[in-house]
């Protein structure tokens, strides 16, 4: 046992004891006081027989004393032999103090056992997460008890299991980082050993320099973004934005990429409504999710995009007639770093879609990816409407 059963042990040893003590001293005080109240007429002084007739024998009684008999009455006031008179005050209560004794130290040791045992695992377990296993658990049929106590077990099984998720996606995070920049520095590297070696192919070499250099800030671009978004420190969200009126500026844009694939992008909804925050930040989350919709959609297709009204909620939705994402990966493609497909065929670096779900989390919405039935993905983008706007409505 450990330092803190004892210490609870004879705490509530001692309460109970001082408790028990208290109570049967106080009982017993009473008892003794009401026998003293009630003492033998024949020791209290002054006693005198009532004056009187003398009072009439019952038949079948005792019988009147017969003239000429001795009426001494010393005979009748022989002393009490020596002990304590019948009623008196009694002595400490022992037996039912030793028996209370004993149920307070059982009742301590397994009181004290029941609130030191967990703590003790909890011990123990952070200790163990310190050391780098996240996978230990606490679960509530390990602690025995349903209380706060295992509560407390709960809530460190979800930050042990939750700390093992950002240590996974910090690592995955770093090789990624690593992977990406990787490549284009090898190819900086072959364009300076190619320009050494072939002098008069130097402003390709230079090109090559420029471009991949270009990629490299770009992805620093994109990480530092992320970053940002994950520690909130996106700057003030309290500026009014015009949805329904921002999202035609970003189909206007996206028509003119889209020609290149002779795709048609079709607005629709007719929804209004005024979300708070800043208007750059939810222009780059839209247009993620468009430019991803024109990259991967079908040649000569059609592309929708609408704003509609979900109670107090602006959804704005894009739909696309590619080839889909499988079911299982639905969720994991708003992580960073997830290219579904063959990502050699595109210059992203998969942080797009994470910076998307980043940027509308942080204005209090959510997103949501689904398959459509006929082909296709569909992005869902739930902004809540401003309280104002709400109630001019």
């Amino acid at each position: 046992m450990g330092r803190l059963f004892w210490k609870l042990f004879l705490a509530i040893f001692l309460a109970q004891l001082l408790t028990g003590w208290g109570v049967g001293f106080l009982f017993w005080l009473e008892h003794a006081a009401r026998q003293n109240q009630s003492p033998n007429m024949a020791s209290v002084p002054g006693s005198a027989r009532p004056e009187g007739p003398p009072p009439a024998f019952a038949p079948g009684g005792p019988q009147p004393r017969p003239p000429g008999t001795s009426t001494n009455t010393q005979e009748f006031q022989r002393p009490f032999p020596p002990g304590p008179r019948p009623g008196g005050p009694r002595g400490l209560p022992w037996q039912p103090a030793v028996i209370g004794l004993i149920a307070s130290l059982l009742f301590a040791a397994l009181l004290a056992r029941h609130l030191s045992r967990p703590i003790v695992g909890l011990s123990k377990a952070f200790k163990d997460v310190a050391g780098g296993n996240f996978d230990i658990r606490l679960a509530r049929n390990k602690l025995h008890w349903q209380d706060e106590l295992s509560d407390l077990g709960e809530e460190f099984d979800r930050t042990a299991a939750q700390l093992k998720m950002l240590v996974h996606n910090q690592r995955r995070l770093l090789h990624d980082v690593s992977h990406e920049v990787r490549s284009p520095l090898a190819r900086m590297q072959l364009a300076i050993d190619l320009a050494r070696q072939q002098p008069d192919k130097t402003p390709e070499s230079m090109a090559r320099l420029e471009r991949e250099a270009g990629r490299i800030d770009h992805l620093v671009e994109e990480l530092l973004t992320l970053s940002r978004l994950e520690a909130g420190a996106c700057g003030q969200l309290d500026d009014t934005v015009d949805l329904p009126e921002l999202l035609g500026e970003l189909v206007e844009d996206a028509r003119f990429e889209a020609e290149a694939k002779k795709c048609h992008v079709a607005l629709g909804g007719d929804a209004q409504g005024l979300v708070k925050g800043r208007a750059d930040l939810l222009h780059r989350a839209i247009e993620n999710v468009l430019r991803n919709a024109i990259r991967y959609t079908t040649p000569a297709s059609a592309l929708s995009v609408g704003v509609e009204n979900h109670g107090e909620e602006l959804c704005v939705t894009v739909e696309d007639c590619g080839p889909g994402v499988p079911q299982s990966a639905l969720e994991t493609i708003f992580d960073p770093f997830v290219r579904l497909g063959d990502a050699r065929s595109n210059d992203g670096y998969g942080l797009g879609l994470a910076i998307t779900r980043q940027i509308i989390e942080a204005h209090g919405g959510r997103v949501i990816a689904s398959n459509r039935e006929q082909g296709g993905l569909r992005v869902e983008m739930y902004l809540p409407i401003t309280q104002a706007n709400t109630a001019s409505a």
